[in-house]
């Protein structure tokens, strides 16, 4: 599948972005499995399962991939050159298709760059096989500089994404009644999500989360119901184009006690001083702080529990980090969320997530859900 509104042009652009830091690096090519790199630098899209899927990208050859035979009609999608070397389903025929592109890219011998944290043992084990004297070595960094900071494209896929997710979450709403389970109004979520047009896959399963369940940050829906009283967490995401959104927004069910609306206004502060604080320059520990001073002033600094934020793109999850001690500085094109919380244990938590995009002009949130409390029921 290639993915929309990204043309050829826009893919070898950056093949040709990731061979200058090649150049630059000790590194003299990268290897891809089925992920999200895979999906950034050639458009296409396979599952991560027990056949192996690579990508080669190397200072000299053109991209290379080793797959299935029954997935190469997906080559048919791209128009930038590339060679492929297929095997059947009888896996004693896979070592063989491994040395074949190995031995075309010139792969044994060289320092080769993997992503870490998505390589997988199968993968390596072929590879290894394949090129016994090259050197496999952590290309991370590499990877992050390249995919954090977005181009126009990529951020108006995300703004739709979150346009998205928020209808969706409306939708929802107007369904709600006290007395649903948390597993309820998940499904009823999803089913808004891919009506409305989202991408099958998803960022990740809503979290709806009521009462004390709200108090654990990544809470799994449950079959309680929810009920009056009762805080009421939401976290979800769309997905459009292959770039997510990840939104929070945390209600009250009927009438809560005073505190949980007390803490309800504290993390909405703390986001607002956090969205505030985004400027080209300024460091992740410095966005950190403006949110985690305004908790910690109101005498709940070891109630918030997490870090800030994380990147969002192809990835739920990826850089750069909202955290103390994240010296990174924010560049244009960098996107991120913003997500304080407060989490009383047995009683109810809240959280509320803007998704963030650094600009010339400073930081725009892509999300414009109402941040107030709203009392549901």
């Amino acid at each position: 599948m290639k993915t929309k509104n990204t043309n050829s042009v826009d893919f070898i652009n950056r093949q040709n972005t990731i061979r200058d830091a090649l150049q630059d690096s000790e590194l003299e090519a990268f290897v891809f499995n089925a992920g999200p790199s895979l999906r950034y630098f050639t458009g296409l899209d396979f599952h991560l399962m027990e056949r192996p899927v690579i990508l080669i990208i190397s200072q000299e050859k053109d991209p290379c991939f080793v797959l299935p035979d029954f997935e190469k009609g997906k080559l048919n999608s791209i128009s930038f050159a590339h060679s492929n070397f297929s095997y059947d389903e009888d896996p004693q025929n896979w070592d063989q298709s491994f040395s074949n592109a190995v031995s075309h890219v010139g792969l044994d011998g060289l320092n080769v760059g993997v992503e870490d944290t998505r390589l997988r043992f199968l993968e390596m084990g072929f590879l290894q096989k394949a090129a016994p004297a090259a050197k496999f070595m952590s290309g991370n960094e590499m990877i992050a500089n390249i995919r954090e900071r977005k181009g126009a494209t990529e951020i108006a896929s995300m703004r739709k994404a979150a346009q998205l997710a928020e209808q969706a979450l409306e939708n929802t709403l107007k369904e709600f009644k006290p007395g649903q389970t948390e597993k309820e109004i998940a499904s009823r979520l999803v089913a808004e999500l891919l009506a409305l047009g989202s991408d099958p896959e998803l960022p990740f399963f809503p979290i709806v989360a009521g009462g004390p369940n709200s108090a654990n940050p990544h809470a799994t829906p449950t079959d309680r119901p929810v009920q009056e009283g009762d805080l009421l967490l939401v976290d979800w995401g769309a997905s459009v184009d292959a770039y997510f959104s990840d939104i929070t927004r945390t209600f009250a069910v009927g009438e809560v006690e005073p505190e949980l609306l007390q803490i309800h206004e504290t993390v909405r502060l703390a986001n607002e001083a956090a969205r505030k604080q985004v400027q080209l320059g300024v460091t992740c520990s410095s966005i950190d702080k403006a949110a985690r001073d305004v908790i910690e002033d109101s005498g709940y600094g070891q109630f918030f529990t997490h870090r800030t934020g994380h990147g969002l793109g192809l990835e739920a999850h990826e850089t750069p980090y909202i955290r103390d001690g994240n010296e990174v500085k924010l560049q244009a094109g960098m996107t991120f969320t913003i997500e304080p919380g407060i989490y009383l244990e047995g009683r109810g938590g809240v959280r509320i997530e803007d998704n963030i995009a650094v600009t010339a002009d400073g930081g725009k949130s892509l999300t414009s859900f109402p941040r107030k409390i709203r009392t549901l029921g």
